[in-house]
C-alpha cells in the first residue's frame, strides 16, 4: 500500500533553504522527486535528499541572480522574514502577498 504524502507547503509560500543562502516563492510541486536522473547525480551524496518526499519549484533569488530552483522538502523553512522577492517572473503569476503569502492571480477570459 502506498503512503500519502501532504505538502508541508503550500503554493504561493515564501520559503528559504536550510544549507544555502537562497529564498524564493513556491510555484509548483511534485509528491515526490521528479526530475532528471542526471540532476538527482549532480547533488553531492552526502546532501542528496530522499526522493520519497515532496520537491518543489520555486522563483528563487540570492543576493545576486533570480532563477528557477527545484527543492526538496527537506530542505526547506518557511522564510519569516517579510521581505517582498524581487523575482521578474513572480508578478506573471502571483499577486501583492498578503501576510508573506502571494496569491495566485486569476486567469483572465478574453
Amino acid at each position: 500500500m502506498t503512503q500519502i504524502r501532504h505538502a508541508k507547503f503550500q503554493i504561493g509560500q515564501v520559503v528559504s533553504h536550510r544549507i544555502f543562502a537562497f529564498r524564493g516563492v513556491i510555484f509548483d510541486v511534485d509528491p515526490e522527486f521528479n526530475n532528471t536522473e542526471e540532476w538527482y547525480r549532480s547533488i553531492p551524496e552526502d546532501i542528496r535528499p530522499r526522493r520519497d518526499q515532496p520537491f518543489y519549484h520555486l522563483f528563487a533569488e540570492n543576493s545576486e541572480s533570480e532563477y528557477v530552483a527545484y527543492v526538496s522538502e527537506q530542505n526547506l523553512v518557511a522564510d519569516t522574514t517579510g521581505v517582498p522577492l524581487r523575482h521578474p517572473q513572480i508578478g506573471n503569476m502571483f499577486e501583492t502577498p498578503e501576510n508573506g503569502v502571494y496569491r495566485v492571480k486569476k486567469p483572465h477570459m478574453n
